[in-house]
């Protein structure tokens, strides 16, 4: 059913998504799907790295780290942003024409009043995507 899941991965907070990581690899192993480890980084330092080739590094490191815990093949893109907050929602959905992506699964925060002004990335992703997107709801 599915060939390709795509999974939008912030390096800076990989503990906050390992449980989701899990669930990820439980379904890539059951459709014997892809998975393509997409990241927005700045172009900028941050706090990961100082460029953004030492950032698509360190996602290659977490996904060929990934690939040794459940098997399945894997790959990366990664994309740089001078402002990646504003910017993450419109580049994820270009990546899923990008990737080939026919599954996005992505962690999510519990709703909140704040949302009805800063709307979730999944929102945007299912509504401007023809990807099914899996929403992992992620303790706080």
């Amino acid at each position: 059913m599915f060939n390709n899941i795509m999974v939008p991965v912030d390096l800076a907070h990989l503990d906050t998504i390992e449980p989701a990581l899990s669930i990820v690899a439980d379904l890539a192993k059951q459709y014997d799907a892809h998975i393509t480890y997409v990241s927005v980084t700045a172009s900028t330092p941050t706090s990961v790295a100082r460029t953004p080739q030492e950032y698509e590094q360190k996602l290659n490191a977490f996904a060929q780290e990934r690939h040794k815990v459940h098997g399945q093949p894997v790959s990366i893109k990664v994309y740089s942003s001078t402002d990646p907050i504003a910017n993450v929602d419109s580049i994820l959905v270009k990546a899923v024409d990008e990737v080939g992506a026919d599954l996005v699964m992505m962690g999510t925060h519990l709703p909140r009043h704040l949302d009805i002004v800063m709307p979730s990335h999944g929102g945007k992703v299912a509504t401007h995507t023809n990807a099914s997107v899996f929403l992992l709801r992620l303790a706080q």
